[in-house]
C-alpha cells in the first residue's frame, strides 16, 4: 500500500503521536517566517520518522520516491562541507529519498557536498536527480561528465534540462545538434536512467516544451514546476500545466513551496501552511530548500503528519492569498530575474565553465 494512503506507522516506541503533539505545541505563529532551529521540533526517532515518510510512484518511471524532495541550492550555502552532508544525511536517514540538484548550484559546490554526502553507502539510498543549463549537444554532454564527477557517481537517476524560460528554449533543446540529442545518448550509454525539464517562468513555456516534444516523438519522464499557494492566482502552472502532465502519466516534481521565502513576506500565509498546500496537489515530489537542520525538521514533520486538506480549508487558503497574489509581487521568479541564472549567465548555455 502507498504510504500517502495509510496512517503513519507508531512502531514498537510509539512516538509519532506524542511527538506531533508536542511538535504542535511548539509550532510559531500562523504567519510567523521565522525560520525553526535544530530541536523546535520534537521529532521521533530516525527510523520511525523514515517508515512514516510518505511515497509515491514518479509517473511511469515505476520509481517509489518520497513524497518530500530535498532542494539541492540550499545545500551548498551552509558555512563548510561538513554541515551540509549532516543535513543531507539526516534528510535521507529520515525517509527523504529524492535528491535535487543542478550543474550550476552555488557554482558546482551543491553536487560536490551531494555527492561527499552519497559516500559510505547512502548513494544507494536515493533517487538521485541533477539538472544540465547546456542547449548544445555539445555543452549539455560536458555539464553532464562533470556532473557525474562532482556528484561521485557512475549513473545519475534523472536529468532535466534546467531553466526552460525562454520562449524559444524549446526549439533550440530540440534542434538538430541541441542538448535531447546529449540527453538520449547518455541515456543509451548508461550515464543516466530517465530525462525530465524544470521551469518557473510562465506556463505557456512549459506547454510549449511538450508540444515540441510531442512534434519529434519524445516522451518526458518528468516535468518540474513551481506550485504554491500564490500560483493559483498568477500565471498558474496549477491550473494550465499540473493537468496536461498528470494527463501524461508524467512524474511531476514541484518546487518553490514558499517561492524562495518570499510568500511568507506576504504575511498571509505560514511556512506549515504553504508546506501543507503543496502536499495536497497530486503530484509526486514537493522539493524544498532546506539550508539548517531546523528546517529540515519542519519539512519532514509537516510530511509525516499531512492529511487531505478539506476543500473547505483549501478555499479559505486560497482567498486569504488571493489579494498578494494576484500581481505575482511574491513569486519572484516568475516576475523578474532574480531566480534566473541562465539569464545571468547565458554562457552557461553553450558552455561548460562556472
Amino acid at each position: 500500500m502507498d504510504k500517502m494512503n495509510r496512517a503513519p506507522r507508531i512502531g514498537r516506541r510509539g512516538w509519532i503521536a506524542g511527538t506531533v503533539a508536542i511538535a504542535a505545541c511548539k509550532r510559531k505563529g500562523p504567519t510567523s517566517s521565522t525560520a525553526p532551529r535544530e530541536g523546535d521540533l520534537a521529532l521521533p526517532p530516525a527510523s520511525a520518522t523514515a517508515d512514516a515518510m510518505p511515497t509515491r510512484v514518479l509517473g511511469k518511471t515505476g520509481v517509489k520516491v518520497s513524497r518530500l524532495g530535498l532542494g539541492g541550492f540550499h545545500i551548498g550555502t551552509q558555512k563548510d562541507d561538513r554541515e551540509s552532508v549532516r543535513i543531507i544525511r539526516a534528510a535521507i536517514d529520515r525517509g527523504v529519498t529524492f535528491m535535487d540538484n543542478s550543474w550550476d548550484y552555488n557554482d558546482g559546490k551543491s553536487e560536490i557536498r551531494m555527492g561527499k554526502a552519497l559516500r559510505d553507502g547512502y548513494r544507494d539510498k536515493v533517487f538521485l536527480m541533477t539538472k544540465l543549463d547546456g542547449r548544445t549537444k555539445e555543452s549539455a554532454a560536458a555539464q553532464l561528465e562533470q556532473s557525474l564527477a562532482r556528484l561521485q557517481t557512475s549513473v545519475i537517476d534523472l536529468v532535466q534540462i534546467h531553466e526552460v524560460i525562454r520562449p524559444d528554449d524549446p526549439a533550440r533543446c530540440f534542434a538538430p545538434g541541441g542538448c535531447i540529442e546529449a540527453l538520449v545518448a547518455a541515456k543509451k550509454a548508461g550515464k543516466l536512467r530517465f530525462i525530465g525539464f524544470t521551469g518557473h517562468k510562465d506556463p505557456s513555456i512549459h506547454l510549449a516544451m511538450l508540444r515540441e516534444a510531442d512534434a519529434h516523438g519524445f516522451t518526458f519522464d518528468t516535468i518540474m514546476m513551481p506550485l504554491n499557494a500564490m500560483d493559483a492566482h498568477y500565471r498558474s502552472f496549477e491550473k494550465e500545466v499540473l493537468p496536461v502532465a498528470n494527463d501524461k502519466g508524467m512524474g511531476v516534481l514541484h518546487m518553490k513551496p514558499l517561492g524562495g521565502g518570499n510568500i511568507l513576506e506576504s504575511g498571509v500565509v505560514s511556512a506549515v501552511e504553504c508546506l501543507e498546500y503543496a502536499l495536497n496537489l497530486p503530484a509526486s515530489v514537493m522539493i524544498t530548500g532546506c539550508d539548517s537542520m531546523g528546517v529540515l525538521e519542519q519539512a519532514i514533520d509537516t510530511t509525516i503528519r499531512f492529511r487531505p486538506l478539506d476543500p473547505a480549508k483549501v478555499s479559505a487558503l486560497l482567498d486569504r492569498t488571493r489579494p498578494a497574489a494576484l500581481a505575482g509581487k511574491y513569486e519572484k521568479f516568475k516576475t523578474s530575474q532574480t531566480y534566473d541564472s541562465t539569464a545571468k549567465h547565458p554562457e552557461w548555455l553553450s558552455e561548460a565553465k562556472i
